[in-house]
C-alpha cells in the first residue's frame, strides 16, 4: 500500500506531498493544475518511460518519492532484499530522479537499482488504469492479453510451450529458407572450396616444412663452395703425402707437441699436465677432421635434387600468395575450408533433417494451440458474466460483454478444427470484446456498440474484473469516469468505493459525484504570480470537501445551492458505504 507519494520539480509542481491511506482517495483540481503530473509521477514510480520533457523549467531535474507498506514476509520485500534495499519497519521507499542531461536514477530500499526492477515490484504492488489503458483495450490484441490473464495458469502454461515451441519453428524455417534460396551461392562456394582445397592437397605442405626447405636450398646450391672449404679445412688439419709438399699438418704438429712433452713429463707434474691438454686437442683436431671428410664426402651436388627443391618451394609460395598468408595460414585455412566444404554438401541431409523438424513442430504446436484454444473458450463466457455483473453496478444493469473467441483461415496455417487456420505467437485465436447493451440488440465491438460514456463505463468494469483477484494492491484511476455523469457517475463512485474496501484504490476525478465516496480527498490547487504556475497538494477536512464539490459542481465555491447539493452528495455517500 503507497502510504506517500513526494513529487518535485515535475511539470507544474515545485513540490508537493500526497498523504494517502487506505481504502478510497480521490484527486480533484482545477484544469492545468497539475493532476496529470500524479499520475506521471506515479508511472516513473512504477518503472515507466523516462520522460524528460517533464522536468520543470527552470529545474535541473524531477525527483519522485514514495513510501510502501510492505509485509518483511512478502515475494516483494525478498525481491528489495536479493536487490541489496532493505525495508525499514515494513515501510519500502523508493525513488527515481530524472536529469535534464538525459539521466535517470533508481533508488530501491536506499539501493541503486535499474527501472526495470521498479516495473518488476510494481505488477505486485501497483496498477494504474488511465484513459490510454482504457484505449489500449480497444485493440484485439490487448483483448486477447486481458482474457488470458483472466484466464491464469489455464492459459498461462501450455501457452509458454506454445511460445517456445514457435520460436523454434522460426528458427527452423529461417535456417531451410537459407538452405533452399541459397542453393547455388552455396554450390559456387562448394566448387570454390573444392578447387583451392585440391590444389593444397597437390601441394601437400607440412607444418614448419619452409625452414628445412631454405636449409636445403642452401646446401644444394652452394655444394662445391661447400665441399671445397670442408676439404681445405680438413688439408690444414691432416698433410696429404700425395701432394708432396711435405707439409705437415695441424695434427701432426700437435701430436710432434705432445710426444715431446711426454718424454719429459716425469720431471715436472706440471709439464704433465700441458702433455694431457696437448693430447686432447689432438684428439678434438683429429675427430674434427674425420668430419670435415665425412661432410665433403657427404654434400650432395645433384641437379635433379635442386631442381625439384626449388619447384617445391615455388609451389609452397604460390600457395601462400593466393591466401594471403604464411604456410601456417594455409593450413589453417585448410582445416577450416575443409570443414565448410562437409558442411555445403552436408545441405541436402540438413535440409531433410529441418523439415522433419518443421513438420514435428507443426504438429507440436497444433496440439498446444488447441490447449490454449480451449481454455480461451472456457475463460471466456465466465469473463463476460464478470464483466455484466460489474456493469450492474454502473448503471448498466442490462447490458452483457461477450468474449469472441475466433480463428482465421489460412493455407499455410495450422490443421486445426478440420482446416487451416492462421497461427502467430500468441496462439490461433482472435478476441474480440463485443458489448450488448440491453437484450435483443445485436452484438457489437465494444468501440463501436458503446456510447462514449458507456464505453467508460465497459472499460472500467473489464479493469475491475482483471483486478478483482490482486487484494491489497494499490489501484491508479486517471479519469476513468470521462464521458459520464449523472446516476452512472454515481455509480462508478459507489463501485469503486465497494472495490477501496479489499484495495487501496486512488481516482483522479472531475466528477463531484465521484469525488463525493472518498475516504480521503486531495486537492491539487494553482498559483500563479504572472510569470510562473505553481502547484501543490493539500488535504481537504469536511468543510473543504464541502466547498471543493460546490467548485466542481457549479464552479462557485460559496453558492449557497451548491453547498447543499455537495452535503447531499456527501451524506447520500456516506449512508451508502456504511452499508454491508
Amino acid at each position: 500500500m503507497l502510504e506517500e507519494i513526494r513529487l518535485r520539480g515535475l511539470g507544474v509542481i515545485d513540490d508537493a506531498v500526497l498523504d494517502l491511506a487506505p481504502g478510497l482517495t480521490v484527486v480533484t483540481g482545477e484544469t492545468g493544475a497539475g493532476k496529470t503530473m500524479i499520475v506521471q509521477g506515479l508511472g516513473l514510480l512504477t518503472g515507466g518511460r523516462a520522460d524528460y520533457g517533464l522536468i520543470r523549467p527552470g529545474f535541473d531535474r524531477a525527483f519522485v518519492e514514495g513510501r510502501l507498506a510492505v509485509s518483511p514476509d512478502s515475494l516483494t520485500a525478498a525481491r528489495v532484499r536479493d536487490a541489496g534495499g532493505e525495508i525499514d519497519d515494513g515501510v519500502l521507499i523508493i525513488g527515481r530522479t530524472l536529469i535534464a542531461d538525459g539521466r535517470s536514477r533508481v533508488q530501491i530500499g536506499g539501493r541503486a537499482a535499474p527501472a526495470s526492477l521498479l516495473a518488476e515490484l510494481a505488477e505486485d504492488l501497483v496498477a494504474v488504469h488511465g484513459q490510454s489503458e482504457a484505449q489500449r483495450l480497444l485493440k484485439t490484441s490487448t483483448q486477447r492479453a486481458a482474457l488470458d490473464r483472466f484466464a491464469g495458469e489455464a492459459v498461462a502454461k501450455p501457452l509458454a510451450r506454445y511460445g517456445e515451441r514457435y520460436a523454434r519453428l522460426g528458427a527452423v524455417r529461417a535456417r531451410l529458407a537459407d538452405i533452399t534460396e541459397r542453393s547455388r551461392e552455396r554450390a559456387a562456394e562448394a566448387e570454390s572450396l573444392r578447387s583451392r582445397l585440391a590444389d593444397i592437397e597437390r601441394v601437400e605442405p607440412a607444418a614448419g616444412e619452409d625452414a628445412a626447405l631454405d636449409t636445403e636450398l642452401r646446401r644444394l646450391e652452394h655444394a662445391e663452395a661447400l665441399v671445397r672449404a670442408a676439404q681445405t679445412a680438413h688439408a690444414a688439419l691432416v698433410a696429404d703425402p700425395a701432394s708432396g709438399d711435405g707439409s705437415p699438418g695441424a695434427v701432426d704438429l700437435v701430436s710432434a707437441a705432445r710426444r715431446v712433452v711426454a718424454g719429459e713429463a716425469d720431471l715436472d707434474p706440471a709439464l704433465a699436465e700441458l702433455g694431457n691438454r696437448i693430447r686432447e686437442a689432438a684428439v678434438l683436431l683429429a675427430d674434427v677432421a674425420a668430419d670435415l671428410a665425412s661432410y665433403a664426402a657427404g654434400v650432395d651436388a645433384d641437379p635433379a635434387r635442386l631442381a625439384a627443391a626449388q619447384e617445391r618451394r615455388a609451389d609452397r609460395a604460390a600457395l601462400t600468395r593466393a591466401h594471403g598468408t604464411d604456410g601456417a595460414g594455409v593450413l589453417a585455412w585448410a582445416l577450416l575450408g575443409g570443414r565448410r566444404l562437409l558442411e555445403l554438401d552436408g545441405g541436402a541431409d540438413s535440409a531433410e533433417a529441418l523439415t522433419a523438424e518443421r513438420d514435428a513442430l507443426l504438429d507440436e504446436l497444433a496440439d498446444l494451440a488447441g490447449q490454449v484454444s480451449a481454455a480461451r473458450s472456457r475463460a471466456a463466457h465466465e469473463f463476460g458474466e464478470r464483466v455484466a455483473g460489474e456493469l450492474a453496478g454502473l448503471a448498466m444493469p442490462r447490458a452483457r460483454v461477450v468474449a469472441v473467441v475466433s480463428q482465421r483461415d489460412d493455407p499455410n496455417g495450422l490443421p486445426m478444427f478440420g482446416r487451416m487456420v492462421a497461427f502467430g505467437p500468441g496462439g490461433v485465436d482472435d478476441v474480440e470484446l463485443r458489448l450488448v447493451p440491453h437484450p435483443g440488440a445485436p452484438a457489437r465491438p465494444v468501440h463501436k456498440g458503446a456510447s462514449g460514456g458507456e464505453l467508460s463505463r465497459v472499460m472500467l468494469a473489464i479493469e475491475v474484473v482483471l483486478a478483482a483477484d490482486d487484494a491489497g494492491v494499490t489501484m491508479v484511476f486517471d479519469e476513468v469516469d470521462a464521458g459520464v455523469g449523472g446516476r452512472a457517475a454515481v455509480e462508478i463512485g459507489r463501485r469503486l468505493a465497494r472495490l477501496a474496501r479489499t484495495h487501496q484504490v486512488i481516482c483522479i476525478t472531475h466528477l463531484p459525484q465521484v469525488a463525493a465516496f472518498a475516504d480521503r480527498h486531495l486537492v491539487v490547487s494553482k498559483a500563479s504570480d504572472g510569470s510562473v504556475t505553481r502547484s501543490g497538494v493539500t488535504a481537504l477536512d469536511d468543510a473543504g470537501r464541502v466547498r471543493e464539490l460546490s467548485r466542481m459542481l457549479a464552479g462557485q465555491e460559496d453558492s449557497t445551492l451548491a453547498r447543499g447539493h455537495a452535503e447531499e452528495l456527501l451524506a447520500a455517500a456516506a449512508a451508502d458505504k456504511a452499508r454491508p
